[in-house]
Formats: C-alpha cells, structure tokens, sequence
C-alpha cells in the first residue's frame, strides 16, 4: 500500500487503528499533564506509561462541549455546523461519508463498540423519531460497520468486561486483514464512581476558578475515582493487545471526546470544556515520550488515521491530518486556529445547560467566544441536581461566594463577545474584550471566526451583527 504525503511516496503496511475514547473528560485529568491531584493519588498509571510510549498532544480540542455532535465530527472529519448536527442526538444526512467507511472500501475490517453517544440517534428515542430516523437512512450504524453493538456500558460493574468485549470483537476479525475498531468507555461522565477510596476531598487542590466548598470538593473525589476506572479499563485493553501479540502493529489512539462535567466545563466553550487529553502510540513510526503543541481538532482525527493507513482524504473533509507532526517530518500546512461550537443540549431552554448557541474561536494564545444567547443563565451541564451546584447555588443567596465567584457563575446577561489570553490567564477569569491594547487581535479574530461560521453555512448572526446592536 502506497502512501502519498506532498512529494513523498513510501511503502507501508496498513496498520491496524484503535480508536478509545473516554467521555467528558479534559486537559489536565491525566498525569502526564502535570495535574498535582491525578499524581497525588495516582490516579492515571496506565495513561502515564502509554504517553511514555508515545506522542502526547498539548493543544487538542473538540468541535463541541457536547458527546454527540463531538464524535459525529470526528468520524466526518467536517464541524458539527457543517454537518448540522449542532442539536444534540442529531444523526447526519446518510450520505455523509465516514473515514471508517473510506477504511472498509479498502479491505479494513471496521467495529465499533461501548459507549458512542447517539451517532445515529439516541439510544431510546420516541417511536415517531425512530421511525423517522429509519425511513430517512439516518439510523445506519449497524450497516455500515462489521461489529456495530448499540449500547454497552462500562460503568464500575462492567469494567472487568472490557477486555473480553474488545476481544470478542477482535475475534471476528478475518485472518491477514487491517482492522479498525473504536472501544468507547462511560468514565468518567456522571454519574461519577462511589469507589472513591483514598481520594482525600481536603487535600485535593482546587482550581482557583472553582469556590472552595465542601461539596465541591467531595464531587471532584468522585470525579477522579471516575477518571481512575477509566484508566483501570484502559489498561486492560493494552494488556490485552500484548497477549494477542498485536501491539507492534496496532496504532492505537486515546482521546476525550469532550469536556469534564465540572464547573465551567463540559457546555461551555472555556478551556476545560473542549480541551482534551490526545496520546498516541504507533511502534517505530512516533518516538517515544515525545510531545506535540501542535493545534490539533477532533475534524482531524480522521484523516490523520487514513493518512496512516495509506489512504487519500476526500475534499468533503475539512479536517488536516497530523501525520506529519507524528512521524517527525515537515507538515505541508498545520492549524492556525481551532474552532468549536455550543447548540442545544438536554435541559431546560431558558439555561445555559438547556439551551445556548456559541462558537468560538482558539489561536495559539487567545481564545475568542461569541455568545449569540448572553442572557441565559449559568448552570453547569449534568450538575443541575448535584450536590456541588446546589451548595454554590446557596452560598449565592447567602452573599457568600467570593466576587470572583459570584462574576463567574452568576453574571447576567453575560458578554456577547469574551476574549481572553491563555498564556497568562489559562483559567480564563479576565475577559479582555474592548481593550484597546488587544483590538488588532479581537477583530482578527473575530473576522476569522466569521469567515468560517459563512463557510460552514452558519445559522447563526454573525459576532458584528450582533454587536451592532450594542454599540
């Protein structure tokens, strides 16, 4: 199988790809990115000796804070925009094309397996819509994969199931033939693990964007007791490509899928809402312990992965491969920027974790987000009910939270335009929209933004316009 990369042409042996998805989980929750609570209580081992394996990507991001329409971009190589699957459980038209399909039309065996968050629609959906989704070619997973299971979890009680899962799957593989399989594990998305022994919420540090509450402290344990499974079932999957003798030959992918479903996470644009964790290991192709800060999306999983396995990236994909940024040569282009995007989730319409449009924009420094919907009010996703929320919740009403806190959670209408510099502000606490001294960079920004929000047939108002009603 010939690979062509610009003006260069190499034989190479397809390798089998592994796909592993965790879910709602961000940058820093694994060790090798330096987070002093995960190395603390050693939460992430296995995680650690992979990334000493391999590459660890520094600047990764998902095209959403949202499960579905992040993996249906990934697979599609193209924004959730684009695709028009910014509603949360919106399947793509049929006729979208996956890199997996592009991988069986070339002799790849493809599965797909766990957790994989509503790619053709929720997993119980009103009969009215699964009709709907049936009769419009929409409901296609089962067709279009040789191991397709619909549901499978891997929460606490199913962990020791992992391996035997991918193995079953493994086993149907046919004799002399490249595979592809996507494994999706539930951790550490809510709810969170009870098992979170010798996790000590007092000695844990907090973000300084976070309020120092009891209960806030007491879900983060449980939050990292979940990130702990996920590195238990992660670890088995390896020993497992071990005994099978398939390692040297297995390219084999982690990623989280979205942001953490903490404060400030997962259905925001912030940074720990879409800034995920990305290692990679490929034997004698990525130098060991290496390290990219390279801009990388979720769009270009795909065509990196068929780039790697020889094989061309149709137009139809907006995604850039990054197999150049892996097997250390020259790349042809790389990301100036990395855009991502906030529809409707489930929840109330009238909040923030119910219903809200944004889109932003990250270059290497800045980060620029445009809140088409500012007057919806904070509530951070899946913690509504939470113990942690609720506490924060009261200790708004008791005027007790820290003017920091109360900008951060409480601010309505919130800014239709927020910019901040990741350099020196990483947890994003100082909007610097408006000033003077940055707004070369705001309008660049912005005007990259909008450039791409047309290009993708954005329904949204653009940033200007909506500003012009402000200014």
């Amino acid at each position: 199988m010939l690979l062509a990369h610009g003006s260069t042409v190499w034989a190479q042996s397809p390798p089998n790809v592994l796909l592993i998805l965790s879910d709602d989980h961000s940058v820093p929750h694994v060790s090798c990115y330096g987070d002093e609570n995960i190395r603390r209580f050693n939460i992430t081992p296995n995680l650690q000796a992979f990334a000493e394996q391999g590459m660890r990507f520094d600047r990764a991001y998902t095209s959403a804070p949202q499960c579905a329409p992040s993996r249906i971009s990934i697979f599609a190589g193209r924004s959730p925009v684009d695709l028009g699957v910014t509603r949360f459980a919106q399947p793509p038209d049929p006729d979208i094309v996956f890199f997996t399909d592009i991988l069986r039309e070339h002799g790849y065996w493809v599965g797909l397996d766990g957790r994989h968050q509503h790619l053709d629609g929720r997993i119980r959906e009103a009969n009215h819509i699964d009709t709907t989704l049936r009769n419009a070619g929409m409901q296609n997973l089962s067709g279009r994969f040789d191991h397709f299971v619909r549901s499978a979890s891997t929460k606490h009680e199913h962990l020791g199931q992992v391996a035997d899962r991918v193995s079953a799957a493994l086993d149907k593989v046919p004799e002399d033939t490249p595979f592809f399989l996507y494994f999706g594990f539930s951790q550490p998305h809510r709810k969170f693990s009870v098992r979170d022994e010798k996790i000590v919420p007092s000695q844990l540090k907090l973000p300084v964007d976070w309020p120092d509450l009891p209960e806030v402290r007491a879900d983060y344990a449980r939050y990292l007791a979940s990130v702990r499974e996920l590195d238990q079932g992660f670890g088995a999957i390896l020993k497992l490509l071990h005994s099978r003798g398939i390692e040297q030959s297995t390219l084999v992918i982690f990623m989280g899928d979205n942001g953490e479903a903490l404060l400030r996470g997962k259905g925001t644009l912030f940074d720990r809402g879409t800034h995920v964790p990305l290692l990679i290991r490929w034997p004698d192709r990525i130098q060991a312990g290496s390290h990219s800060s390279t801009l990388v999306c979720g769009t270009d999983l795909g065509p990196t992965i068929l780039n790697a396995c020889g094989l061309q990236v149709p137009k139809t994909m907006t995604g850039i491969s990054f197999l150049p940024q892996l097997i250390g040569t020259v790349p042809p282009k790389s990301r100036q920027y990395v855009f991502a995007e906030r529809g409707w989730h489930w929840g109330p319409i009238t909040r923030s974790d119910g219903l809200d449009f944004s889109r932003s924009i990250t270059s290497k420094r800045y980060r620029y987000i445009y809140n088409a919907l500012p007057n919806r009010s904070y509530t951070p996703v899946d913690m509504a009910t939470k113990d942690a929320w609720q506490a924060i919740q009261s200790a708004h009403a008791a005027r007790t939270l820290s003017p920091l806190h109360e900008r951060l959670y409480f601010q309505n209408p919130r800014p239709v335009v927020e910019l901040y510099d990741l350099q020196n502000d990483p947890m994003e606490m100082t909007n610097l929209a408006g000033h003077t001294a940055l707004a070369d960079i705001e309008q660049t920004l912005q005007h990259a933004l909008e450039s791409w929000m047309v290009q993708e047939h954005d329904f949204l108002p653009l940033p200007s316009h909506a500003l012009e009603h402000i200014r």
